[in-house]
Formats: C-alpha cells, structure tokens, sequence
C-alpha cells in the first residue's frame, strides 16, 4: 500500500506499469481495488495510478474535507506530489464529476477524460445514494456477482458523509455548462441498465465529447464488461493527443473507424 500526506491527513494510492501517466478515481460506491483489473491492461503501456478520495477506502476520513473543491484539491496536490505534469483522467460517479470540474480549471494538466456515469444535474442521481448505507448501495447495485466483489470489498470503509455532502454540492453546479467549457477530448460513458445514475440526454454535444453506452451494464461497465471496457480504453489512450473521440465506436468489438 502506497500513501501520500495531504494536509497533514493519510491519501492512499496504487500505481502500476510505465509511460505515460493515467489516473483512474473512483464513485460514490467503492474505492480504487475495483480499478485493478482496468489498471493491469493499461498499465501494459502507461503508468496507472488509482487513489482514495477523501472519505473512502483507506484515505483518511475527515467531515472538512468532503466538499468537492477539497477533493479537487486531493488530486491536484497528488499531482504535484508524484510529480505529474499532465494526465489522462478516467473518472467514474463522483470520479467522473472531480475529472470534468479539474478539466475545466486546470486543462493544461489534462491531455485526455473518460468519465463513466457521471451525473450531470442532481435529478440523474438516484436518492438511495443519500439514504442508504455505503455497504446496502453495493449490495443493491452488485448483487451477488462475483466478479464485483471488488466493490463490495472497501464499501465498509467508506463515510456515508463523504456521500452526501459530495452530491449535494452538485446542487450547486451545472456540469452541462463545464462539459461545453472542457476543451480536451472526452468520452462519456454509460451503462445503459444503471439504476444509479439515470442517463443523460445530452444534445450538442462539443466536438471533443463523444457518448457511448454499454447495452449490458449497470453502474460498473468497467466490472460487467470488462474487455469492452478495456478495449474502448486502450483505444482511446492510444490516439493522437489532442484528437477527437468521436472515430471510436462499438461494432463487434471496439475498432477505429476507417476514414
């Protein structure tokens, strides 16, 4: 186990392979471990790194820190810290929200976003991530799936405050407006059966977006379809910097579109 002092407060991470730097966060169910298999197929060409935000997992637990400016905050300092000057950001849920908002105020330190089930107005997000516990919201949205128990793992540790107080700052932000803001490529990822964040309807997208939704997923597409998780991601690392998403789709399997 790997940690960093923030604050004079404990920030665990994990980190894998070598090349280019990927950061994987996580959502509001769960922590870094059910990142480890998406972790493994990258780091084969980049340098994957996975943190515990504030409140979840094994970083340290603290009512002050919960707010999304201060996890924001987290994952500039660690950054900084392991001395990162830009990076691919893969955010999931709450993961997804800090990834679009550092996008947008800091998108010299972000060569590329892939965010899945990010919600992007409070009314996406559905009300049991407020009012059950951390361990019922794994049992509810992994049932008895082996393959995710990766998630049920660490949700104990987390602190039902760093759920709450986290959404309701989304009360506070139109993340439409910040996705129209975010000028590095995007894609936005959904699980077309997730029943915690409802999905979007999104219409002009900007020309960095590009939306894809997993037929046969919940919440966690990275867990349920794991090599199209993974092919879609190593495919999109693989593009130019700077070049648009919108050539990648999902036939057969995931492939380059032929220009």
């Amino acid at each position: 186990m790997s940690a960093i002092f923030i604050n004079q407060k404990v920030v665990h991470y994990e980190v894998l392979g070598r090349g280019r730097p990927v950061i994987f966060l996580h959502g509001w169910v769960g922590s870094w471990r059910y990142w480890i298999s998406v972790m493994q197929t990258a780091s084969m060409a980049c340098r994957t790194y996975a943190l515990d935000l504030w409140g979840f997992g094994d970083t340290e637990k603290n009512h002050s820190e919960y707010q999304l400016e201060n996890q924001l905050k987290l994952l500039t300092v660690f950054m900084e810290q392991m001395g990162i000057g830009k990076a691919a950001l893969v955010g999931h849920g709450l993961g997804g929200v800090v990834s679009l908002l550092f996008a947008l105020r800091f998108p010299e330190m972000v060569d590329r976003l892939m965010v899945t089930a990010c919600p992007f107005s409070i009314s996406m997000i559905n009300n049991r991530l407020r009012s059950q516990s951390p361990l019922e919201l794994a049992d509810w949205l992994v049932g008895k799936q082996a393959a995710m128990d990766t998630v049920r793992a660490d949700a104990i540790k987390t602190d039902p405050l760093a759920l709450s107080v986290s959404i309701d700052d989304l009360c506070h932000i139109n993340l439409e407006e910040t996705l129209q803001a975010v000028k590095v490529p995007c894609i936005l990822a959904y699980g077309q059966n997730d029943t915690a964040i409802l999905n979007p309807k999104l219409e002009n997208l900007p020309e960095f977006s590009h939306t894809i939704f997993f037929d046969n997923s919940g919440h966690f597409p990275m867990l349920e379809e794991s090599s199209k998780f993974n092919r879609l991601l190593a495919d999109f690392l693989a593009l130019p910097s700077g070049e648009p998403p919108g050539q990648l789709q999902l036939k057969e399997e995931w492939k380059r579109r032929v220009r």
